[in-house]
């Protein structure tokens, strides 16, 4: 195996990792975390409890569904990358585009479930724990480096323009 090929197959590696990992953390902090902390002194069991009982949930199948929109499409990207022999830098860059997207989604995931425990404690629908801010701050790094990237790329394939 040739050393871009090498570095295609570890890019892709690396981003469903980095993906998998965000989505995972973005779960926890959806199904376990929030709610801990939205409903302070009460336990997992008893908050879904409280929540079943006002026709309430945590939503784990959406969460899950659609955190997993982002991991299925980082395999699917590795696969492209892998077996279509994709520049490692424009895997890195697509892998570091889904990191970002990962804000979004943590969004759309977390909405139902915070409207649940919005509507079941009377408080509002935001975070209450502060393990949201790992995810944005991830998100925010990759759009860093994705544009250094992205810009590294365009100087590197534009042709010399010197006279």
């Amino acid at each position: 195996m040739n050393s871009s090929r090498r570095a295609t197959v570890w890019v892709s590696v690396i981003g469903v990792l980095a993906v998998a990992t965000y989505a995972a953390v973005a779960a926890l902090q959806i199904m376990v975390l929030n709610p801990l902390a939205a409903a302070p002194g009460r336990t997992l069991d008893q908050i879904r409890a409280d929540m079943g009982g006002a026709g309430e949930s945590l939503s784990p199948a959406s969460v899950l569904g659609i955190l997993g929109i982002g991991v299925v499409l980082a395999v699917v990207v590795a696969i492209v990358a892998i077996i279509g022999r994709m520049p490692a830098a424009l895997a890195a860059m697509v892998f570091l585009s889904l990191v970002v997207l990962g804000t979004p989604g943590y969004f759309g995931a977390s909405f139902g479930a915070g409207m649940g425990l919005a509507d079941t404690y009377g408080i509002g629908g935001a975070d209450y724990s502060p393990w949201a801010r790992p995810l944005y701050a991830a998100s925010l790094v990759a759009l860093g480096v994705l544009l250094v990237l992205a810009v590294r790329e365009i100087r590197r394939r534009r042709p010399d323009t010197k006279v």
